[in-house]
């Protein structure tokens, strides 16, 4: 696999951890922020093929953020798939409405999540959650 660059962006440490973990050990570059402002402070020398966006962030949210990438012309190209404990009906539409590419409830299962990033780089459009 060639080491297609990827943001994962939560503010829970240990879905970082996990999650940049399982993708490096899959060959991708993996990169992190634990908010929207680290985020876009990341993003100021780092562009990612696909970044994993929890929606629920402090200070600006995962939403607002995922609007504001998508309306860029830089990042605009961006793949984003939402990485949210949110699974209630609707949250996808709402989350797809923000700008999101896909959705990936949490937990995440480990065991799908390097295919399921792989196949949105490769084109294979639809929903990563289960």
């Amino acid at each position: 696999m060639s080491r297609e660059p990827i943001l994962i962006v939560d503010d829970n440490p240990a879905n970082l951890k996990l999650a940049r973990v399982i993708l490096a050990r899959e060959g991708f570059e993996v990169r992190t922020a634990s908010d929207a402002t680290e985020a876009l402070h990341v993003l100021e020398s780092f562009h990612p093929r696909l970044i994993l966006m929890d929606l629920q962030l402090p200070g600006m949210d995962g939403f607002e953020l995922t609007r504001r990438l998508k309306a860029s012309t830089t990042y605009g190209d961006v793949i984003i798939l939402a990485l949210t404990a949110y699974a209630m009906k609707g949250d996808e539409e709402k989350a797809r409405g923000a700008g999101c590419d896909g959705y990936i409830a949490k937990p995440i299962d480990t065991r799908t999540l390097p295919g399921v990033v792989a196949g949105f780089i490769a084109g294979k459009q639809g929903s990563g959650s289960p």
